[in-house]
């Protein structure tokens, strides 16, 4: 087997790359699930971050919509602090790497695979024909995304672990199949107490950017007041709060607000119900959405000046987009060169 050295990174820091699709307005799960575990992955990772344009595409999506989500998308995270000078930012399909690769591992994995995806049986449900081949393969093209790259690290939760596994048999039989070490292995980074944070409105339906009523989910760009609003108006019960989590186990509104409280505050659940255990929403209400406010606030106040300058957030995003075509397109040519394509 010949071994071939992996591309460089332009640091000794482990390469972490991590993508999030540009629909809609990112949420309050998607903060505290992911973009704010971004942010301090910068201080020891070399980071790229993308919004998978291209993925959004496995559902078809109105192309103005999805130009205005991009920007939106782009603003939001680095509103919350991801730094575009120190790490890379840009859309997926300004770098033609990721459908190039794409193309070569959607001829390395195998449909078994493909067939075993949860999530695709999930989406598709009863109506599998009715859907998009993209939706199908969308793991080849995941892959693609992160080894296009030689990442090492990708961010993920429990519900993702299962295409990073796949992630890793592409490019191990990619591997296998051209007699070469040149796809390393990736690594899950998973948070160890990353919260699962449910709707406002029903504390058994994981919170969304898709659910049709904007009082179920707390948004980026949402104000003060309309943060305060939407906790006061969420739903609880009419019992008090408990001193211990196991009282929260059948009641899962109270158990949402509390684990919101406690992923916010960076808290132990138990150490916030010994603060408020005892006591009714009203005063713990009162405290959680003083503390979103501090919090996300700043981040909304922030995310409006930078989408009032569309030119400069362009700019950015192109920005990014070279630096990382001057990273993946190295390893992808390369790639390219394994299989076979003549240059």
């Amino acid at each position: 087997m010949t071994a071939l050295t992996p591309h460089s990174t332009t640091s000794l820091m482990q390469r972490v790359f991590s993508g999030i699709q540009p629909t809609g307005v990112p949420q309050l799960g998607n903060y505290l699930g992911a973009i704010r575990n971004w942010v301090k992955l910068q201080n020891d990772h070399d980071c790229v971050f993308c919004l998978v344009d291209m993925h959004a595409l496995t559902i078809f999506r109105d192309p103005q919509q999805l130009r205005t989500d991009s920007l939106a998308q782009a603003a939001c995270l680095i509103a919350s602090g991801i730094d575009p000078s120190r790490h890379v930012l840009y859309n997926q399909s300004a770098v033609s790497a990721h459908a190039r690769l794409g193309w070569i591992f959607n001829c390395v994995v195998r449909l078994g695979w493909l067939n075993r995806m949860t999530q695709f049986k999930e989406k598709a449900g009863k109506d599998r024909e009715q859907h998009s081949a993209g939706l199908f393969v969308y793991p080849a093209l995941m892959a693609a995304d992160i080894h296009a790259f030689h990442a090492t690290r990708v961010p993920v939760g429990d519900d993702q672990k299962q295409h990073l596994e796949i992630a890793n048999d592409i490019g191990a039989k990619f591997n296998h199949d051209y007699g070469v070490d040149f796809f390393p292995v990736i690594e899950p980074l998973i948070p160890p107490a990353a919260a699962r944070v449910m709707s406002l409105r029903d504390g058994t339906k994981k919170m969304s950017k898709s659910d049709p009523s904007a009082q179920s989910r707390i948004e980026l760009t949402d104000t003060a007041d309309e943060i305060a609003l939407k906790i006061r108006k969420a739903k609880s019960d009419a019992d008090a709060l408990p001193s211990e989590a196991e009282g929260l186990e059948t009641r899962p509104e109270a158990r949402n607000l509390v684990t919101i409280y406690a992923a916010m505050a960076e808290r132990p659940v138990d150490d916030v119900l010994s603060e408020f255990g005892g006591q009714g929403f009203g005063p713990f209400k009162s405290a959680l959405a003083e503390l979103l406010v501090e919090t996300l606030a700043p981040v909304a106040r922030e995310t409006r000046r930078l989408l009032e300058d569309r030119p400069h957030l362009e700019a950015i995003l192109r920005s990014g987009a070279e630096r990382a075509g001057a990273i993946a397109d190295p390893i992808v040519s390369e790639a390219e060169r394994l299989v076979g394509y003549l240059r």
